[in-house]
Formats: structure tokens, C-alpha cells, sequence
């Protein structure tokens, strides 16, 4: 007899509580996410004013108030129901969206994890409708007194899952995520009113506008002027919006932003294509700002790639790379830094895409050959040579068609103060003095901390009892002094200056005491809301670095005081920098942000010790230097001393 084997199954329904968490893993990962999700469904509802309110960083209380078309009873439940939509019925649909949502699956995820309660009502029903759930338990419904539109309330997130609200930043990082989810949406839509309140107070006020002020609302006032407009219409794709000058070009650029038929999305593919636009016109280390808005048929791009939507595929995307970068490389060449062609002309230019098996014709080239780039008359023809504008007012050719040192250096000169490039004279150095031209340049890039084991060099230590003796100036920049027995010691006065200014701006965070220098007439700061907000939550470090501020109720800044040890450096590029290191750090520890902040002051105010000092200051600067903890490395890693010794000499003079 044949024993009879029993076997056991494993395989089971998840419960859909269980299951909703799961998915809310990757719709919810943050407050952001929840807020991003909402503001979408509010503009899908066709609302005209939206209102976000969140506390403690969205972790407390995240509220979302529209006046669109609200929910009937039954829908306000269904809602909550996992792949429970109104904006899709069948698999075509998700080829053809014109909507944010369609998954399904928003709301239920973050029902699962949070307090959720929903307050809606249709414009023509007399009653609204209140919905409750908690952690995809429904706890009841009932009808009340409601404005027409949708409000939602999620509160305590994450309250049923410990570990992932562990994971949660401070509130300030978590409320700069939101900042950024708030303003990608409000981009998209300029038609609609958009309000951000953090802890009930306003941050963003944003009325209906035009898109050019709709990205100075949500940017800044500073951005006006760095605006170009770019507009094309091809058979592929229409693409309008803004890019930046390229004299405006940040280390650390922000303003980067990608829209397809309303929606934001990331693609490196795509910025690369902005770039290459901008090649040989911006320094290698920056990045220009852009506002690109994107209008394609639907059934060409697929958004259902992940569940927060931003990564998109598009058909043809190799086609809708070249006509980006020629859409840039236009609008730049409007602006006479690039060769560009005639735009008298219509620019309604038609970019076709190669299909098999439709005709085709080639156009015809044309060339003009009297043209002579070198013959002043062909200079005055207008476009022809390449060069109008700006270019031709910087042109190296004299008027004898003839190549001049001269007028080549001269306008090299002019044309990088035009874009402002600062010149020699604008980091405090003398003009004439070449060995300081000669020299490195103070390092800009971003403060990363390098240990003085770490670098190529190796870490330079005082011997007990040894002493420098003497002071030799080699240039306004460099001096040497003799150091123990037969060695020579070359100082960089700008890096050891940087040092000392470290240590100092170290101690004065942690002491909050600041040397402030005021101002005699305080100046204005054009700020976008974001930056003026982190200048609130941290004007602690600010004042005790030496800034001070006034805030106004409209959100203006103006500056009073500045730090003693300034320099040459302009105050408001200081600024811009200590605040833009503050927000990428926001999620580091209190004594790492202060010592980055404390590196970012003082590499920019040492710049200003590169002039003729006395033997008696370079002596207390020396002295100055041996005093602080690390004299052998700025905070960057840069060696700030080189030691030649007596063997080294005699070998090199053998």
C-alpha cells in the first residue's frame, strides 16, 4: 500500500490593510509624497484655489483644502478602496491620461498609515459629506455642514508604522521636502491660486498668473532678469518656457525644472541635452536654470513607470533631445552669445520625425560665395557672419579685417564683466602684480571635508622648540619664512587667513558671538520665500556669524550688519551660498552644518587678505595660524604650507 502524502498550502491573500501598507511604502515615503498626491487630486478635481497647511514637518497635521467639483457620499467612501479611481476605466486609458492620478492607490496608502478625515461636497447638494479612517480602518461616515470642494486632514502619520516614522528627518528638512513637491505643482498650473502655511503661518500667497510670474512667485524677484523665453512647435513635441542666462550660472542650481503635459518629472537624459547647449559658455563646475513645459500626445510618453510619476518614457526620445538643445541654443543665440542664424524670420520652425514609408524631400542648401568673414562690409550685412550684437561688439578682428592683441584682450575682459565674471580687481588683488596672477585661484568649489592624512601631500607638524624666524616676501600672496635648521617654510597668506577665520567663525557659533559691522543704509534682499523661511529657522547661526536682519510681514529681508571680517566678498553672494550649503545639509548634525557654514565664511572673506600686507601682519598672521588646531589644511583640504628642506636645496642646486 502506497502511503498518501498530504501537502499544505502556503500561499495566501494578504489582508488588504497589509496590502495598502505595502503600497504605501512606495506612494508614501514622506510627508512630501502624501502633500504631492493631494495638491494632485485637487487639480484633477478642476479646483481654482488650492490651500496646503502642515505642522511639525507634516508629521503632526498635513491639511489640503480645494474648491473643485467635491464627491457624492458613495464616492467620498469608494475612494479610500485600493485601485478605486474616477480617471481611468480601461487599460487604453493609461496611454492617453490627462490627468495626474490613475493608479488608484494614493489614497488608500495613505489611509493605511495615518489618521485620515475627508470633508466634501458637490457644488448643487445642500449637505456635505465627512469620511474617517484610521489606519485603513474605516470608522465611520456621516453627513455635515461643508463648503463646496474637498478637505483633506491627515494626521499623525505614520502613527502605526514605528519604524518608518523613526526614519523621518527634523521637521525643517521635512518641510523643505514639502516646499519642493508645493512648488513643482504650483509651476505647472500658473491659472490656479496656490497658499503654503507652515505651523498656520503663510509661506506662499501665489494668485492666478502669466507662467513667466508664476516662476518669479515661486523663485524669486531675482529671477526676472534671468529669463530668456524659448518657444518651438514641431510635429513631435511643443516646448515653451524659460532658460538662464548663462552669466547667471550657479555651482548649485535649483531652478531646474522638467514639465510634460502638466506634470513634473526628472530626466538626466533630457538635462544633458540643456547642457550641451550651454557648452563653452558657462564654466564646466555650474549649471544654468531652466523652466522647460513639454506638450506631447499622451499616447507617446508612459507615466506608469514607477508610482510617484516622475520618471517618464518617451517615443523618439533622441528626436525630442535635438530639439531641445537647438530650442536652448536658439533662445541663447537671441541673446548674442552663441552664433545663431536669422530670427526675423518666422520661428514656428516644423522638426518632422523619419517614418518608414512616408515620403520625403531634401531642402536645398545655399551658400553665399562673396562672403568674406574678414571684410568689414560683411560685418555690416547684419547676421551673415554668425556674430551680431554682443558678439560683434567683442570681436577680436580690428577693422583692417586684421586679428588685434589688443582689442582681443580688451574684449575678453569687457565680456566676462558683462557676464558677470568677477575681475582681478573684484577679489581685492592688485592688477600688476603677476606673481598673484600667476598663482591658484581661491578654490570655489563646494566645502567637502578632507583630513590632512587624506591628501596627496603629506600633514606638516611642528617640531617641539623649533621656531620660524624671519619674513620673506616672495609675492602679495605668498611669503616664506626659515624654519629649523636649513628648511624654508612657503606660506599661502589666503589659505592660512582661511584657517583663522575657521577656527574663529567656529567659536563664535558655538559661543553665539558675533563682531557685527552695521550698515549705514540696510539693503534689500530678494530672496525667494523657501530661503527667507530657512533664514528664520536658522538666524540664530546667521546673527552669530555677524549678519544682521530685519523681516518685514510681506516676507521682504533687509540686511543690516555684516560680519567685521568681510573683505572684498559681496554680501549677498555669501549669503546665497551659506544658504544654499544650509538646505543640502539640512539632514546632517547640528556641529557638521555649523562647521560647513564656518568654512563657506571664511573661504570667502580671505580672499581679500590677497594684498600687500606688512612684515609685522604677515608675522601675526604666521603666529595666528600655528595656534589653530589644523595649520596644515584649509577645511576644503587645500595645503596652506610647503616646506623645502636644506637636503632639497642642495640636491636642486647640484
Amino acid at each position: 500500500m502506497h502511503e498518501e502524502t498530504f501537502m499544505t498550502d502556503r500561499i495566501k491573500l494578504l489582508p488588504d490593510a497589509v496590502a495598502n501598507q505595502i503600497a504605501a511604502g512606495e506612494v508614501v515615503s514622506r510627508p512630501a509624497s502624501a502633500v504631492k498626491e493631494l495638491m494632485e487630486n485637487a487639480v484633477d478635481a478642476g479646483s481654482t484655489s488650492v490651500t496646503v497647511n502642515f505642522r511639525d514637518g507634516g508629521k503632526a497635521l498635513i491639511q489640503v483644502v480645494d474648491n473643485g467639483c467635491g464627491m457624492s457620499p458613495v464616492d467620498a467612501r469608494l475612494a479610500f478602496d485600493r485601485h478605486a479611481t474616477s480617471k481611468i476605466s480601461s487599460v487604453e486609458d493609461i496611454y492617453r491620461l490627462h490627468s495626474f492620478g490613475f493608479r488608484g492607490e494614493a489614497l488608500a496608502s495613505i489611509a493605511s498609515v495615518a489618521e485620515v478625515e475627508l470633508r466634501t461636497r458637490q457644488a448643487d447638494s445642500e449637505l456635505g459629506t465627512s469620511v474617517r479612517i484610521s489606519g485603513s480602518r474605516f470608522e465611520g461616515q456621516e453627513h455635515v455642514s461643508a463648503p463646496a470642494g474637498t478637505q483633506f486632514i491627515v494626521k499623525n502619520l505614520f502613527f502605526n508604522v514605528p519604524a518608518r516614522r523613526r526614519f523621518l528627518k527634523e521637521a525643517p528638512v521635512e518641510a523643505r521636502h514639502i516646499t519642493t513637491e508645493f512648488q513643482r505643482v504650483a509651476l505647472c498650473h500658473p491659472q490656479i491660486a496656490f497658499t503654503l502655511c507652515n505651523n498656520d503661518t503663510p509661506v506662499y500667497n501665489l494668485p492666478p498668473a502669466t507662467l513667466r510670474q508664476r516662476i518669479v512667485q515661486v523663485i524669486g524677484k531675482g529671477i526676472a532678469s534671468n529669463l530668456l523665453d524659448l518657444g518651438v512647435e514641431t510635429s513631435l513635441v511643443g516646448i515653451e518656457g524659460f532658460v538662464g542666462r548663462p552669466a547667471m550660472a550657479k555651482k548649485n542650481n535649483k531652478e531646474q525644472y522638467l514639465f510634460v503635459n502638466g506634470r513634473y518629472f526628472r530626466s538626466p537624459y533630457f538635462h544633458k541635452a540643456v547642457l550641451s547647449a550651454y557648452e563653452k559658455l558657462i564654466p564646466p563646475d555650474t549649471q544654468p536654470s531652466y523652466f522647460l513645459y513639454f506638450t506631447i500626445d499622451p499616447q507617446l510618453i508612459d507615466v506608469n513607470v514607477h508610482p510617484t510619476k516622475t520618471e517618464i518614457k518617451f517615443d523618439n526620445e533622441q528626436a525630442i533631445w535635438q530639439i531641445i538643445a537647438a530650442a536652448v541654443r536658439e533662445s541663447l543665440g537671441k541673446l548674442g552669445v552663441v552664433p545663431m542664424m536669422d530670427f526675423d524670420k518666422d520661428t514656428s520652425v516644423d522638426i518632422p520625425v523619419f517614418k518608414k514609408g512616408v515620403p520625403y524631400t531634401i531642402p536645398q542648401a545655399a551658400s553665399n560665395p562673396r562672403f568674406n568673414p574678414f571684410r568689414e562690409e560683411s560685418a555690416m550685412e547684419g547676421s551673415a557672419d554668425g556674430r551680431t550684437g554682443a558678439a560683434r561688439a567683442h570681436s577680436p578682428i580690428g577693422p583692417d579685417g586684421c586679428f588685434s592683441i589688443e582689442s582681443s584682450l580688451s574684449s575678453g575682459s569687457d565680456l566676462a564683466a558683462e557676464r558677470g565674471f568677477p575681475s582681478v580687481a573684484g577679489f581685492g588683488l592688485p592688477s600688476g602684480d603677476e606673481s598673484i596672477l600667476a598663482g591658484e585661484e581661491p578654490d570655489e568649489a563646494v566645502i567637502e571635508f578632507i583630513s590632512g592624512g587624506d591628501a596627496t601631500q603629506g600633514e606638516f607638524e611642528i617640531e617641539s622648540g623649533t621656531l620660524f624666524e624671519g619674513i620673506f616676501r616672495i609675492s602679495n600672496r605668498y611669503f616664506a619664512s626659515s624654519y629649523g635648521a636649513g628648511n624654508l617654510a612657503v606660506i599661502d597668506a589666503v589659505r592660512a587667513h582661511e584657517c583663522v577665520l575657521y577656527e574663529q567663525y567656529l567659536l563664535m557659533l558655538g559661543n553665539n558671538s558675533s563682531v557685527c559691522q552695521q550698515l549705514l543704509f540696510p539693503e534689500p534682499l530678494s530672496l525667494p520665500t523657501p530661503d527667507v523661511a530657512l533664514l528664520r529657522e536658522y538666524e540664530a547661526d546667521f546673527t552669530a556669524l555677524g549678519f544682521d536682519f530685519s523681516f518685514g510681514d510681506d516676507h521682504g529681508v533687509e540686511l543690516r550688519g555684516v560680519p567685521v571680517e568681510f573683505g572684498s566678498a559681496a554680501p549677498t553672494d555669501i549669503l546665497h551660498e551659506l544658504l544654499v550649503t544650509l538646505s543640502e545639509k539640512l539632514d546632517t548634525a547640528r556641529d557638521v552644518r555649523r562647521r560647513l557654514l564656518a568654512a563657506v565664511m571664511a573661504r570667502r572673506c580671505a580672499i581679500g587678505t590677497a594684498r600687500a600686507m606688512s612684515d609685522t601682519e604677515l608675522e601675526a598672521l604666521l603666529a595666528a595660524l600655528m595656534n589653530c588646531e589644523n595649520y596644515s589644511y584649509t577645511p576644503s583640504g587645500k595645503p596652506v604650507i610647503l616646506v623645502i628642506t636644506g637636503e632639497e636645496i642642495g640636491k636642486r642646486l647640484k
